[in-house]
């Protein structure tokens, strides 16, 4: 072939690619370095956990609003996104109500991966990159079209429509995973956006409590998960959010506790609460007797005020009357522990500025919001045997609890609307709640004799692997706890009318 008609030939082939390519989504290599399982989730076709990103629609409006978190209680982020009412739904000012819900006509994908839940302790057991790695497969399923419809399946055979937004609803894997979402959506040129829960809380945290140059010294609270405290997100995104205010971090002291149980209890994680035990069991993995951070400390009891009726406290003593085992079995008495070894971790610290607000760095903490409060203002009026009030002048006068899951719900608004995305329908409500099992394909020395994931198998896996051992099914009675969806009724109306009557 002459040179001349290779060159038209070349030309033409590239031109054909061109137009080929124009109509597709393109996938974008910055040279990122990534883990297996966004490699995955671009390149590999032949994986589980591949997203053809280049087959999404190009018109996103009609797509459904993705939320997920380790649990059930993401659905206080679902619930205030549902139920928004903040903006003039014709110009999209800043009215905070009009009457008609922000939302009205969305449809929305909640994915609760109960079965590998508490995100906040695979950083304690040295596997942030495997907590890593499980929000990314979160994202990715929400992303995709397919779900399992019951644990026996090898192969999803149901078929779901993907999201045009990513609503990371726990502050876990907001901390953990949101960067290496963020990044895997950039490097697919996929319009989707992922936004999280922290940066949102933050920003409201210090707008209520109208932080600037001039703000006289306080202290900020957060009570989050383990792995969101040992994370230091909190604290990282309010010295930044500071900066941008010209506000000294000196002026602004903040106190963080780890939540050792709370989520779990809220979400009746049986290693953690058990309604129907009697007596103290071997297998708990709550807070007991000690001197350490996670500890019960026994010199204040008095403090915590536990509720000690029924069996929300299992306690075991010996002939002497000495503690042989003290075991919390009700998310009250967690709420409790938590809120007041917060407190008392800011007297210990001698910093004398009082707590102005607390943030409820998780999404499960809100269903005991009223608990947290009663705490507070019981720990106003506490007295020592000394006649000494040690928490009075570290408490302000008003406290104001920040529940991060409203100032998501505006972020999402004011995105989809940006972007041109909101679908602006008159039509009702709804939404597909998904819940992770663990797979029917697991022997039963990993399973304990509820069905769940034991503790050692669960935060024992490794990362970059094929192994598919939890299946995201739709919520059923079977999957999800009573008590639990008794307790998202009460509090989260909204949710339960739109997921109830979905259940098998």
């Amino acid at each position: 072939m002459k040179s001349g008609h290779l060159s038209i030939c070349l030309l033409s082939l590239a031109l054909a690619s061109v137009i080929f390519l124009s109509g597709c989504r393109k996938i974008v290599d910055k040279g990122h370095t990534n883990m297996a399982i966004v490699d995955k989730a671009l390149y590999d076709k032949t994986s589980r956990f591949y997203v053809n990103f280049r087959a999404y629609p190009q018109d996103m409006k009609a797509l459904p609003i993705g939320i997920f978190d380790s649990g059930t209680g993401g659905l206080t982020v679902a619930e205030k996104i549902i139920s928004l009412d903040h903006f003039d739904n014709i110009t999209g000012s800043d009215l905070n109500n009009d009457e008609i819900l922000d939302f009205a006509g969305e449809s929305f994908i909640y994915l609760a991966d109960q079965a590998n839940m508490p995100y906040g302790n695979y950083d304690m057991e040295g596997k942030s990159e495997y907590l890593r790695e499980l929000a990314v497969k979160d994202a990715i399923f929400l992303l995709g079209d397919r779900y399992y419809k019951n644990a026996y399946e090898a192969e999803p055979s149901g078929i779901k429509p993907r999201v045009k937004i990513l609503v990371i609803a726990c502050n876990t894997a907001t901390a953990y995973g949101l960067k290496t979402i963020e990044s895997m959506l950039e490097q697919s040129g996929s319009p989707v956006k992922v936004i999280g829960v922290i940066n949102a809380g933050v920003k409201a945290t210090l707008d209520q409590l109208n932080i600037n140059e001039d703000t006289d010294p306080m202290a900020i609270g957060v009570l989050a998960t383990p792995g969101t405290i040992s994370s230091g997100a909190y604290e990282r995104t309010i010295n930044e959010e500071l900066a941008k205010r010209k506000v000294k971090e000196s002026k602004i002291a903040v106190v963080s506790q780890s939540g050792y149980g709370f989520a779990e209890a809220v979400d009746c994680e049986h290693d953690y609460v058990n309604p129907d035990l009697l007596e103290a069991r071997m297998n708990y993995r709550g807070p007991g007797i000690g001197t350490n951070d996670e500890d019960i400390k026994l010199d204040m009891l008095k403090a915590y005020n536990f509720d000690y009726s029924g069996n929300n406290m299992l306690v075991e003593k010996d002939k002497n009357g000495n503690f042989l085992a003290f075991q919390l079995n009700n998310a009250s008495n967690y709420a409790r522990f938590n809120l007041v070894s917060l407190v008392e971790r800011h007297r210990q610290s001698g910093i004398s500025s009082p707590i102005r607000a607390i943030i409820l760095g998780c999404t499960h903490y809100p269903f005991q919001l009223e608990t947290l409060k009663q705490t507070i203002e019981e720990l106003r009026e506490y007295r020592e045997p000394d006649g000494n009030f040690p928490y009075k002048n570290l408490l302000a006068d008003t406290i104001t609890f920040i529940d991060p899951a409203v100032y998501t719900a505006i972020e999402c608004y004011q995105t989809l609307r940006n972007d041109g995305n909101l679908a602006y329908r008159i039509n009702e409500q709804k939404i597909e709640a998904y819940i992770s099992v663990p797979s029917s394909t697991l022997s039963d020395d990993v399973l304990t004799p509820e069905g769940h994931l034991t503790y050692e198998f669960k935060y024992g896996r490794e990362p970059g692997t094929e192994d598919v051992s939890t299946k995201q099914v739709p919520f059923s009675h079977t999957n999800i706890d009573a008590n639990n969806m008794e307790r998202v009724k009460t509090l989260l109306p909204y949710s339960y009318a739109l997921i109830a009557p979905t259940m098998k």
